[in-house]
């Protein structure tokens, strides 16, 4: 298309008749004006907004589909500033989507375990719901047992994000912006907070976090999604290999909370550190699968890293994660249980995996685990990178 418009360009040179000397620059000037803003809209054309839905209170919801030149297609709705599908392509060049989810805003709003979501203020969970900070107590929405969880009962992944699009070096960006008000859901401080979606040439999703508060607060924020690299709606995805760069975890209680404890991975049926299928030792799991958080091996705090390599046999695509964060809570969908019916058709328990990458669950209460405060005069910049390629 750009090379259209070039030859575009030269087309009204030569009907234009620019032999002139005192005119020729002022003409020149403007088809080149001309020129940038064809290519401008060309290239716009890497995003594209679509209505989706309107919310039971009014409000009307956006999908955003951005596209690269290698058939990849990154759909996220400002609703919840959610993933809804990402298509990527097989080793046939054949693009398939790889996340759970829904074709309509309905079915999110009547309710989904954070399909595709941005989870916050505070991803995970914190114990009971309580915490301080410099002395003062703070409670949190219980909605998970007796503990909160991935913000409390209207978090992030249930609020309108305002959205605006870029044109990056890298490829097609939207910017998702959302003002959490003082004391929302219990967490004190009004929160700034920018999520970027990029999907770039390099068949890679880029998410990258920044926060803002006036007041002392708390803060983890990630990316909900469920993948299957064969497809949802295939069945499990047990057959997936899967490597986490992670010598440690962190232990938890009966209510998943951690003990404060780093424990390593060696000897358990958590150790992933040499590649092996989701399915060789899930059975081994007492709760029935994986949730648990890694703590992954890292130079420095907050250095972008390889997290995990994960690799689908049968269409040979592989995803890698790459973040800043210290660690990232691998899930394996133990709580679907067939009766959700999405994109692709049903979900199965394991019909899906997350990699959430995040700061540890509960860190207000443990003193050794990376700090989660967030102060007045401090940015929180986190990234995250989903890369894929195919097997070799």
């Amino acid at each position: 298309m750009k090379r259209i418009a070039a030859l575009a360009f030269l087309g009204l040179l030569a009907v234009s008749g620019l032999s002139c000397q005192k005119d020729c620059e002022c003409e020149k000037k403007k088809l080149a004006a001309k020129l940038a803003l064809a290519n401008s809209q060309t290239t716009s054309m890497n995003i594209r907004k679509v209505d989706f839905g309107t919310t039971k209170s009014g409000q009307a919801v956006h999908l955003y589909v951005l596209t690269n030149h290698n058939g990849m297609v990154a759909k996220v709705m400002t609703w919840g500033a959610i993933l809804t599908e990402l298509q990527v392509p097989d080793r046939a060049g054949k693009p398939g989507n790889v996340v759970l989810g829904f074709d309509n805003f309905a079915r999110y709003e009547a309710g989904h375990p954070f399909f595709g979501a941005i989870a916050g203020r505070f991803a995970n969970r914190i114990a009971n719901g309580k915490y301080s900070i410099d002395g003062k107590e703070y409670s949190a929405f219980i909605n998970n047992g007796p503990n909160s969880l991935h913000g409390g009962k209207e978090g992030f992944d249930k609020k309108i994000w305002a959205a605006e699009t870029k044109q990056t070096p890298e490829g097609a960006a939207l910017v998702l912006k959302y003002t959490s008000p003082d004391g929302e859901e219990g967490y004190p401080g009004t929160l700034q907070t920018t999520v970027t979606y990029t999907l770039t040439e390099k068949n890679e999703l880029k998410i990258d976090y920044l926060a803002t508060t006036d007041k002392p607060t708390i803060l983890n924020l990630t990316n909900h999604s469920y993948f299957n690299l064969a497809g949802p709606g295939t069945g499990d995805m047990l057959n997936h290999t899967m490597m986490i760069d992670a010598d440690k975890y962190t232990p938890v209680d009966a209510g998943l909370i951690p003990t404060g404890e780093l424990a390593p991975v060696a000897g358990t049926p958590l150790d992933f550190r040499t590649p092996k299928t989701i399915g060789q030792d899930i059975a081994k799991i007492t709760i029935g699968g994986y949730d648990h958080n890694y703590v992954l091996n890292k130079p420095a705090l907050g250095e972008l890293t390889l997290a995990a390599k994960t690799s689908e046999p049968t269409t040979g695509r592989v995803m890698e994660v790459w973040t800043t964060e210290p660690g990232v809570q691998l899930y394996s969908a133990i709580h679907l249980d067939g009766k959700t019916v999405g994109i692709g058709g049903a979900y199965p328990k394991y019909g899906g995996f997350c990699l959430e990458t995040q700061h540890y669950p509960d860190a207000i209460h443990h003193p050794n685990f990376p700090t989660t405060i967030l102060r007045p005069g401090q940015t929180f910049v986190s990234q995250t990178i989903f890369r894929f390629s195919i097997m070799k």
